[in-house]
């Protein structure tokens, strides 16, 4: 493990590395496993400026980069934010410190980093993200430059701004899945091969060349594969691609007409997407997981002049308030509630049959396998798994988690549904699939004619229409022929439709 300064002179890390050692030591006795981290500090500006690259100190050049940058360093001169900490999953991760804290705020910001490393190494999620990120981030940055110079900054960054609208068009999970036929494959229809010979007459080998003419079974084999190419291109026009695509920039960078400079850029786009998406599918549970140990690491280390600083970062750091929710706070609740209800004995069908409550607030079997339970749901949940299986009924009251929505008329949040089951779909809606519509490539060459045909998955909400039909605008520069949107809208089956020049609405 490395401490490195960074940024102009100021207070770095060295004071810190006895206590950095002792949290790493301490972590790992409790049976954390992580990549070796290295620790960076920056300045406040430093900070912003990696903040709003999204956490790597170098990505391609783009104006969003530089708005972010901008809004992150007003919200901080106004005081309205403070970033006290980033880390990278990669290998090894890097976790950047700002220059600023004090001295207990740097501690408990490391033990939280740990907490982070544990969970990249073992979730998962995790499991297929590249773990080079950091040196990809900035050959990304080095290509797209080059693109620059070559084509032009405006053509370049006009044709990431069409990527970047449509870069949440993904299937996060399709990296765990294997869609492609063996060929060897039993369930192979043999039909289906590769290549059909023409079957010959039996005969003897000396009759061979008269009973099946050479030049006849030369004809019919021609014949037999300008049929099977035939019925191959029939079949293709049927249904291209054969099943409905979620991962969307695949199918464009696969068949779009594009140039092998902007092929180039969406590959890029959708494999920074694909790193992301892990982070954004366990917030929840990240969050809380760093949350959980910083507490536990720090409660340990602690002397008595610095509880009360810690205990006031902590109380910011899980703080609630009425119409959001907190990810720091939710993961770390039900972390903890976890480890106490499986150190109790409090699951399984004889705690769940029972129905007397104060037997059931009381129930102590002292098993203590808290410790082992959170590892293993550490290891193989994602955020909505992980609300579905352990957002119970008791943690909801216990947590006072309720449905609120704004009143306009009163100017705050009011609580409209008290039952856990309206909250807890509530969250799951919000979480499933990054509270993202779900949008699938339909047909690629729809009426035979090239038409590019996606359909929208309702799920009971209405796709906003004005986001709709800039995304099909973005989607026609790409494919270069009209784009039609399947949805529904007000309880209606709609078409939505952009032809290169203007919007059309119909009837499905």
């Amino acid at each position: 493990m490395v401490v490195k300064h960074k940024g102009p002179p100021g207070r770095g890390l060295g004071h810190l590395k006895i206590s950095r050692d002792q949290i790493r030591d301490l972590a790992l006795k409790e049976g954390l496993d992580f990549f070796d981290v290295i620790f960076e500090s920056l300045n406040d500006e430093e900070m912003n400026m990696v903040a709003a690259h999204g956490g790597f100190p170098n990505r391609y050049p783009h104006w969003t980069f530089g708005m972010e940058y901008q809004r992150l360093k007003k919200s901080y001169e106004y005081g309205l934010h403070r970033i006290y900490e980033m880390v990278i999953n990669n290998d090894p991760c890097y976790a950047y410190l700002l220059k600023s804290n004090n001295d207990v705020d740097q501690k408990m910001v490391m033990a939280h980093v740990y907490g982070h490393c544990d969970f990249f190494k073992n979730n998962i999620a995790f499991r297929e993200t590249n773990r080079k990120m950091l040196d990809v981030m900035a050959n990304h940055a080095t290509r797209v430059r080059q693109f620059q110079d070559k084509f032009g900054v405006g053509v370049v960054e006009d044709f990431i701004d069409i990527c970047k609208s449509i870069e949440d068009l993904i299937d996060p999970h399709g990296v765990f899945i294997d869609r492609q036929v063996k060929p060897n494959s039993s369930l192979m229809n043999p039909e289906e091969e590769e290549y059909q010979v023409v079957k010959k007459i039996p005969a003897k080998e000396y009759m061979n060349g008269y009973v099946n003419p050479k030049e006849v079974v030369l004809q019919k084999q021609k014949q037999l594969d300008a049929e099977r190419e035939k019925q191959k291109q029939i079949k293709k026009r049927q249904h291209f691609p054969e099943n409905p695509q979620k991962d969307v920039l695949l199918f464009l960078i696969e068949h779009a007409p594009l140039e092998d400079w902007q092929k180039e850029i969406l590959c890029m786009v959708r494999e920074e997407a694909y790193y992301f998406a892990p982070q954004a599918e366990t917030k929840i549970m990240n969050e809380g997981w760093a949350t959980y140990w910083h507490q536990k690491l720090m409660m340990r280390l602690l002397t008595g002049a610095e509880i009360v600083d810690f205990a006031d970062h902590h109380a910011g750091t899980i703080a609630a308030g009425p119409g959001q929710i907190n990810p720091y706070r939710l993961g770390w609740q039900l972390w903890k509630d976890i480890e106490d209800r499986w150190n109790k004995g409090m699951f399984g069908s004889e705690y769940e049959d029972c129905d007397d409550y104060e037997e059931r607030k009381n129930w102590d079997k002292k098993l203590g396998l808290g410790k082992e339970k959170i590892f293993q749901v550490r290891q193989v949940c994602n955020d909505i798994t992980f609300i579905d299986e352990f957002f119970t009924e008791e943690f909801c009251r216990e947590n006072r988690y309720y449905t609120y929505e704004y009143n306009k008329d009163k100017g705050y949040y009011m609580i409209v549904d008290r039952d856990w089951r309206v909250t807890k779909r509530a969250l799951l809606s919000r979480l499933t699939n990054f509270g993202h519509p779900f949008i699938f490539i339909e047909d690629g060459n729809f009426r035979n004619s090239g038409i590019l045909l996606l359909k929208h998955r309702y799920e009971g909400i209405d796709l906003r229409q004005d986001y709709a039909q800039d995304t099909l605008v973005n989607l026609f520069k790409i494919w270069s022929r009209p784009v039609l949107l399947q949805t529904m809208i007000g309880g209606k089956e709609l078409v939505l439709s952009f032809n290169g020049d203007k919007h059309i609405i119909f009837k499905a």
